[in-house]
């Protein structure tokens, strides 16, 4: 795609809080699809369908559920929409911690803003009849934006219930990818080792990781230093209460070479199976018993909450855990706020003899989450041509990267980067409010992956800015192996199963009760089999499998098989 260079001047206008009684508002032109010209045809910034134009100024309300700040009345992007497109912005951001009265208050009411930003995973305002179907207006080829960012997920991104028509009524706001997957931090899962353990081990290869191989690292190093700052030092961390155990038992999958579907795996013919009770398991417990003898899981894994679990991760005396890097991110950010980051992880991934790993997939699509337009607005025509005119390159770019010149350069290859002071600024929340659409960007559709230039969607996901914000001390760890990002250390996600996750399939009541029967089996048996004798190791390991066999293990896999051949009918 041409650059897009310096065309950005400045501008939107925001007001807050926003009337709830004027979000229908009877502007004159709010039906007008034709009226005044669109900018010339070669400005990327411009609606080419002539929809939104400076010389035809339409005001939008916009309701939004987010964490973010609303834009400052200065901001700059605020200015460029008025100035590009003739579009002011009237927000209402409501904190998720407020939304559930909120919602109550909109449906009660019956009347809505012209744009309606949901994150409620329970679809009330869906299903309460509050957002308009989409598909007329989609496949009338007026918004091409949009028609490409639905294709080969229309399915997966329609509601499928009874409440209202099935139909589209959200674009989704993350993980719709575009191009590569690109990001400097693994937030999921890994096993994980501390950089001050292969720093001491030489910088060891880290391909073909085997569980033995992981162990012998963490092993070796608690030997010569079993203390850390006066604390004893942990070799391996678990953590198995009731709400988090799958950190105890999600590994038999990932070892064998499965993405993360929960509680089952699934194979060539979609059909799951449990796996708590399969040799696959059964090689993990064992594993863990043997290193529970040697003094290299924490005797204390059984009993420790989530919050001295991180405590304890965040002190650095644990070498190594199994983990999705986001539940322990918070220490991370605490090691690394003390100068600590040789006490912080590289993602490791071990799996059994001749298996592939698949522990990185692609970030799973947030369906239920995104912008609609209401069901009550005027101005239907002009909220589809907003939402399809900033899924553009050009616009996508100005939202996440910023003004070019202002708040990032290209280089001569047409690479993006950022000088040392317009990364402080990116982190400055009163220079965000001024320069970016926070609120506004966390729920809008999103270019996810790479642009068709191949730089990455957001300054945090290009492997080159990434590696030029990393302490001295983590680009000795990149430069040890060659890699640019946390990310490079994991495997390369393929495309994810058209069903995937099975564990987010929503279960009947009768599944449910089986699901919860089979945790507490796991979390009331598991720990005697990883720390009892090991010569006592078959004996309470059966005993595991004959108290998980009492629970009717089918009712929960036929739920998720059903689960699964629904999304396979409806997905695609």
């Amino acid at each position: 795609m041409k650059r897009t260079g310096r065309w950005i001047a400045a501008a939107l206008a925001a007001t807050m809080p926003l009337a709830m009684a004027g979000c229908a508002s009877d502007d004159t032109n709010s039906n007008n699809n034709s009226a005044g010209p669109a900018l010339a045809a070669d400005d990327p910034l411009g609606d080419p369908t002539g929809t939104l134009t400076p010389t035809n100024p339409t005001t939008l309300s916009v309701w939004l559920t987010t964490s973010q700040q609303a834009p400052a009345p200065d901001n700059k992007i605020t200015k460029l929409l008025q100035e590009k497109l003739g579009v002011t912005l009237e927000y209402e951001i409501v904190t998720p911690d407020n939304v559930d009265q909120k919602i109550g208050v909109m449906l009660a009411g019956g009347e809505y803003p012209d744009l309606v930003g949901t994150t409620d995973l329970k679809m009330r305002l869906l299903e309460g009849g509050a957002l308009l179907r989409l598909d007329d207006m989609l496949d009338s080829g007026d918004y091409e934006n949009l028609a490409e960012h639905v294709d080969g997920y229309r399915g997966k991104m329609s509601y499928s219930g009874e409440a209202v028509d099935p139909g589209l009524y959200i674009f989704p706001n993350y993980n719709r990818f575009y191009g590569e997957v690109t990001g400097g931090i693994h937030y999921g899962t890994a096993f994980w080792i501390q950089k001050r353990v292969l720093e001491d081990a030489g910088w060891p290869d880290l391909s073909n990781m085997t569980l033995d191989r992981y162990f012998t690292l963490i092993e070796d190093y608690k030997a010569k230093n079993p203390e850390t700052d006066g604390q004893p030092t942990v070799g391996f961390e678990l953590l198995a209460s009731t709400g988090r155990e799958w950190g105890m038992t999600n590994p038999p999958a990932f070892l064998a070479g499965y993405p993360n579907n929960g509680g089952v795996t699934v194979d060539d013919n979609d059909k799951a199976t449990i796996y708590a009770d399969k040799d696959i398991a059964k090689q993990w417990y064992q594993k863990l018993n043997e290193e529970y003898n040697k003094g290299i899981v924490d005797p204390e894994s059984f009993t420790l909450t989530f919050d001295q679990y991180t405590a304890k991760i965040a002190a650095g005396s644990v070498l190594g855990m199994h983990d999705q890097g986001w539940n322990f991110q918070t220490a991370t950010q605490a090691l690394q706020g003390a100068g600590k980051d040789e006490y912080t992880y590289v993602p490791l991934m071990p799996v059994y003899d001749g298996v592939e790993p698949w522990y990185a997939d692609r970030d799973v699509m947030n369906t239920n989450q995104g912008f609609g337009i209401s069901s009550t607005t005027q101005k239907s025509k002009q909220a589809m041509a907003f939402l399809n005119v900033l899924l553009s390159e050009p616009w996508q770019k100005v939202l996440s990267w910023g003004i070019e010149g202002e708040d990032y350069q290209v280089d001569g290859q047409g690479a993006f980067s950022r000088t040392d002071q317009q990364r402080v600024n990116y982190k400055d929340l009163t220079w965000r409010s001024s320069n970016r659409l926070d609120a506004l960007l966390d729920v809008l559709s999103k270019h996810n992956g790479q642009f068709s230039d191949g730089n990455a969607y957001s300054p945090d996901d290009q492997p080159t800015e990434f590696y030029d914000t990393l302490t001295e001390y983590d680009k000795s760890v990149m430069k040890a192996y060659d890699k640019q990002t946390w990310r490079d250390f994991v495997n390369d996600p393929p495309e994810n199963p058209v069903y995937y996750p099975a564990w987010s399939i929503t279960l009947d009541d009768a599944a449910t009760e089986v699901n919860q029967q089979m945790t507490d089996v796991t979390v009331q048996n598991l720990p005697t089999a990883i720390s009892g004798s090991t010569a006592d190791f078959e004996s309470n390991w059966n005993n595991y499998v004959t108290e998980l066999h009492k629970v009717d293990i089918q009712v929960y896999e036929d739920a998720i098989d059903a689960g699964i051949q629904d999304r396979l009918k409806n997905w695609k």
